[in-house]
Order: C-alpha cells, then structure tokens, then sequence
C-alpha cells in the first residue's frame, strides 16, 4: 500500500485553473494599455448546450440562415472588436466559407486563411520584420503550447523558435481544428511530432538538425501507437469518443501527460506512470480567446511591444 501511494504522489497533477490564473496577469496587463474593454461578439446558430454555457460574453442567438449578414455587419461595426462563430452550423464546407468572410482584423478564433497560413508556413507576424503585429493562432492548440510553456517543457536557453529540439511528442488526433495545427505548430518549434489518428502515424519535423525552416510532414508505414508513443516524452490527446482509453502501458516512465478532450482519455493508472499529468485545459482555452481577442486590438492599434524574441509560439 505505502508502494503504490509513492508511485501515486510521483505524479504532479496539474489542473488548467492553475495555468490559466499565470496567463490572466498577461491579458490584464494587455487590458490595462486600452482606452476602452475590447468587444467580443459571439454568434449561436446551432443548438449546442455546450457553446452556450462554455462562453463568458454575451451572445446573439439566430437562425444560422442570418449568420452570414451577421458577420458582415459585424465585421462592419467598429464598435466590434472580435468575432466567435459557435462551429458546426451547417456540417459542410458552407463553414468553411463563414470562417472566411470574418474580417481577419476581428478573427479572434484565428481560422481565417491568412493565419492558417502563418501557422503551417512558420510565419509568425504580419508584418515582416517589424514585428509589430503577431499572427493569431487557433485557441485550443495555442492553449497546449501555453501549457506545455508553463510546465518548462520549452528550453528557453536554445534559441528562439528551436526550443522544443530534443523533444518527441505523440499527439492523438489529427483533425483539421485542433490536432493537425498543433502537430504543426510543436514541430515547427524544433519538436519531433507523431501525429496519430484511426489511418496510422505521420511524423512532423523540422529534419534532422532542425535545418528546415519549417515542418515537413512523413508517412511512418505500418506504425501505430505501440511504435511512437515509448518514444514519446510528452503525449497529448484530444480522442472525443467516450470508449477511448489511452494505452497507459506504452507510456515512458516519467512521461508528460495532457488532455485536451472534453472525454476523460486517460484512466486513474496514468498516475502511475506519468511525471506530470494535465487531465483537462478548459479554462486555459478561455483565456488565449481573451488573449487573442487584446492581441487583435493591439495590432489594429499598433500598440503592441517590440518583440524580444523571449520565447516562441507561446508568446503568439
């Protein structure tokens, strides 16, 4: 018994209200520098309890045939300074075409092309070289860099875009919203990326030595997570289907261990195994949308600071 409680406290639970109480000093620091509260406008046109419960700002509910107007004069209104679509609506590529007629000064999502763009081509501002405007990155992944930047999982003695070089990460789930981006962007930050999903494995890196400017992306034949995983020292899942159950025996002893699904991907053994577990990253996903949100208002205003090149995507 007094074996099994070591092993247990061996592992650090992390829970996101921890992580995100050490982001909201940034954003409120952000919000201090504005003359007036940013303006964040979200739009329901499904019938989703989540999305309407899992929003702080108020909402304007309507018949998704209206959204398309809405987001036009939205994006019309300068009293509007970010917009949020509750997806899916429609379930079919008329999403697609929402996500692009929001004006990418008030995308506070970060799903318009041009961003998309930025984040697979390793493009981190706007502007150039002034650096003056960062590109906006899609919530949820940049919530996993956040944590991941919180647990010191980023070397800031390496340089800055290669300071996740030494790392191999496995991340299960490859869809377009959230697993291919943050393949993407961990990759490109100089990590060694198994991305997973039910077709098998890709392999995202940087080639050997990080020489690469960007990512590029490999087929591993035949692999499956018994080959990737006890390679692994970080592993993120994001599986939405309640009968998924992360073999917990593949992992390394010592492993760090994150969920970003609203499903519980791990059983209580992961405790046993991992050296720091994040069973849930909600409430850091809420602050990178303020966090965004400021950043967008910021680059419209061009207030935002010179950058120092202090640290990587998570400082997008």
């Amino acid at each position: 018994m007094a074996g099994t409680e070591a092993e247990l406290a061996s592992c650090k639970v992390i829970l996101a209200g921890t992580i995100a109480k050490s982001l909201l000093s940034e954003v409120s620091s952000g919000l201090s520098k504005l003359q007036q509260p940013p303006h964040l406008v979200g739009f329901l046109a499904n019938t989703d309890p989540a999305a309407r419960n899992g929003c702080q700002f108020s909402l304007r509910e309507l018949d998704r045939e209206e959204l398309e107007s809405a987001i036009l004069a939205a994006n019309a209104d300068d009293a509007v300074d970010g917009i949020i679509v509750y997806y899916p609506i429609f379930n079919n590529r008329q999403d697609q075409y929402l996500q692009q007629i929001t004006d990418i000064r008030k995308d506070v999502e970060g799903l318009s092309h041009r961003y998309i763009f930025n984040l697979f081509q390793n493009i981190r501002f706007l502007d150039g070289e002034r650096g003056l405007q960062k590109s906006i990155l899609p919530c949820t992944p940049l919530a996993v860099i956040k944590i991941l930047e919180y647990l010191r999982v980023y070397n800031t003695i390496l340089p800055y875009g290669n300071r996740l070089f030494g790392h191999s990460i496995t991340v299960v789930n490859r869809s377009e919203v959230v697993g291919r981006p943050l393949a993407a962007l961990l990759a490109n930050d100089g990590a060694c990326v198994y991305s997973v999903d039910v077709t098998g494995v890709q392999q995202f890196t940087r080639g050997e030595g990080i020489k690469e400017r960007r990512h590029r992306v490999v087929e591993k034949e035949g692999w499956g997570l018994k080959d990737c995983v006890p390679l692994s020292d970080v592993v993120i899942t994001g599986v939405p289907g309640e009968s998924f159950k992360f073999p917990t025996e593949l992992l390394r002893e010592g492993a760090i261990c994150i969920n970003f699904s609203t499903e519980k991907n791990f059983g209580p053994e992961v405790k046993e195994k991992a050296s720091i577990y994040v069973p849930a990253i909600g409430k850091v996903t809420i602050v990178i949308l303020l966090r965004n949100l400021v950043r967008l208002v910021q680059n419209r205003k061009g207030t935002l600071d010179p950058p120092d090149h202090a640290s990587d995507f998570g400082n997008s």
